[in-house]
């Protein structure tokens, strides 16, 4: 077992990343190098900068990837709420999926945080 399987924040990550792709498969074929595929890559972003971080030595180098992991949740709120405008998820599946993110941001600083006091 590697350390980032402990990680909640990880398990957490890669729950989001299931739940993006449930949501984006519905989405219309002509989106499938569109949205469905920037959403998917930056959900799964998430979790592979949690795991590249928790590789490095240097406890600034952690944090830079933890940042970059926490941009990649808001890169999914931001395609979500395109999606939800153009119809492609409803109200319900938008607010899961902010709701995922919140959460999923929330865990990320108090991860970087302690990383910085350890």
């Amino acid at each position: 077992m590697f350390n980032l399987e402990k990680l909640e924040a990880w398990s957490e990550a890669i729950a989001f990343a299931d739940q993006v792709y449930r949501i984006t498969r519905a989405f219309p074929d002509d989106e499938r190098f569109g949205l469905t595929n920037l959403m998917r890559r930056a959900a799964v972003s998430i979790s592979s900068n949690i795991a590249e971080g928790t590789s490095r030595s240097s406890r600034a180098e952690f944090a830079r990837f933890i940042e970059i992991a926490t941009g990649s949740g808001y890169e999914v709120v931001s395609q979500a709420t395109v999606s939800r405008r153009q119809g492609f998820i409803g109200q319900t599946d938008f607010e899961s999926l902010s709701g995922a993110a919140e959460k999923q941001g929330r865990m990320l600083c108090g991860l970087k945080r302690s990383w910085e006091v350890a």
